[in-house]
């Protein structure tokens, strides 16, 4: 039977196809490297899945190949590599939308009533308001915002260093900790950071996006804005932070993709 023009017409992938996408063509071009990509290819498809832990869902070796790049890439890394900024008129007037996960089941949010919630051990907890936050010195960012589908978009964001956020709140014991955990209030969504990038001069705690409070979609009242990490990491509506010396869950980790996702 012949197929039609639509029939040839591909479907889009998704976020979750595109990453997994990502992360093959990655690890294949590690393979490729070595030589013997073809044979590499059909031994990773038939290798075993990783046990399930922090992250899960990913082929064993391709999970170790992660791990080495993050390895790599983490000694190479240093605070004094900022990103490239651009001046205000270059920013998107429209900035784009994409996973609303963690935010677009949240029927009971209250912006309100929100406070981020500053895990300082099991038991005790710091609860800052918005208003607490916006009163510390301002500092904007505008950078390429770059997502793993393939995109990439000049943004304009206003919000606190996240090292100053710290510092002035007395969290810098805290902060020494290898890793800081972030959450949705709702808990659907969660990253984890390295102390590195958490401690980069350019992570900031947006609440302004082209001058003015952040919408819905992009994260109110609060959201993080790490400029050496892809989207997925750049946690919308932070409910909840913690540290820990041992890496935090992390959404799409959990699901087989990148832990590091760093640029």
């Amino acid at each position: 039977m012949k197929a039609t023009d639509q029939d040839k017409i591909k479907k889009p992938l998704s976020i979750e196809e595109k990453i997994k996408r990502r992360n093959f063509i990655s690890f294949g071009a590690f393979i490729a490297l070595g030589g013997g990509a073809a044979a590499g290819w059909k031994w990773l498809l038939n290798s075993p899945e990783e046990n399930a832990g922090i992250t899960g869902g990913a082929k064993a070796p391709l999970r170790k190949a992660l791990n080495k790049t993050e390895v790599f890439f983490r000694n190479f890394f240093s605070n004094n590599h900022l990103v490239k900024t651009y001046p205000k008129e270059r920013a998107a007037k429209t900035v784009r939308v994409n996973s609303l996960i963690g935010i677009n089941n949240d029927q009971d949010f209250d912006i309100g009533t929100w406070k981020l919630e500053v895990k300082l051990n099991r038991l005790e907890s710091l609860k800052i308001g918005i208003d607490e936050i916006k009163a510390l010195p301002k500092t904007e960012l505008i950078f390429s915002f770059k997502c793993v589908e393939g995109w990439d978009q000049i943004q304009h964001w206003g919000g606190v260093k996240m090292s100053e956020f710290l510092s002035h709140h007395k969290l810098d014991n805290l902060a020494k900790k290898n890793y800081m955990g972030l959450g949705t209030p709702n808990g659907d969504y969660y990253v984890g950071l390295e102390r590195d990038s958490v401690l980069h001069p350019q992570t900031i705690l947006a609440y302004e996006m082209n001058g003015k409070p952040i919408t819905n979609d992009h994260g109110a009242p609060l959201r993080l804005i790490i400029p050496v990490k892809y989207g997925i990491k750049n946690l919308k509506r932070i409910g909840v932070m913690s540290f820990s010396d041992q890496r935090p869950k992390d959404y799409w980790a959990e699901q087989g993709y990148d832990y590091y996702s760093g640029l």
